[in-house]
């Protein structure tokens, strides 16, 4: 799938396939982006896989669009804490940003013992949180 034309609403973020097939994710559905101000809604980065906002670290995936899954549990975790950054918690791991956006939206699942690194990464830095 290409993605030709990425556009804003004033309450989703929609795409067009080189297909003429569109589809959108509520703005509502994703804490950062409900929060975003337009100027910061308007500074995505695209490639082939989806649009990162760097200013607010958050990646929509281009395939969730369209295949709604099941949320995951990093999902969920991700999305009960917005103040976690993906990014950065993709550094600390040494993996990409792409790739971690593609563990949460469930597109691409971890193996265990890569499932145990993101989880213990996770409390690593809670426990340099609590030691402030």
């Amino acid at each position: 799938m290409k993605v030709e034309k990425i556009w804003l609403t004033d309450t989703a973020v929609w795409i067009r396939t080189d297909e003429g097939k569109e589809a959108c994710e509520l703005l509502a559905d994703y804490p950062r982006l409900k929060h975003a101000t337009l100027e910061q809604l308007r500074k995505y980065e695209a490639d082939d896989y989806g649009i990162h906002w760097p200013e607010i670290d958050e990646d929509l995936c281009f395939d969730g669009f369209f295949d709604k899954q099941p949320t995951t549990g990093l999902y969920r975790l991700f999305m009960a804490h917005p103040e976690l950054n993906v990014s950065a918690m993709a550094r600390r791991m040494g993996i990409s940003q792409s790739l971690m956006a593609q563990y949460i939206s469930g597109k691409k699942t971890p193996s265990e013992s890569r499932m145990n690194m993101i989880y213990e990464t996770l409390r690593t830095v809670g426990r340099e949180l609590i030691a402030i």
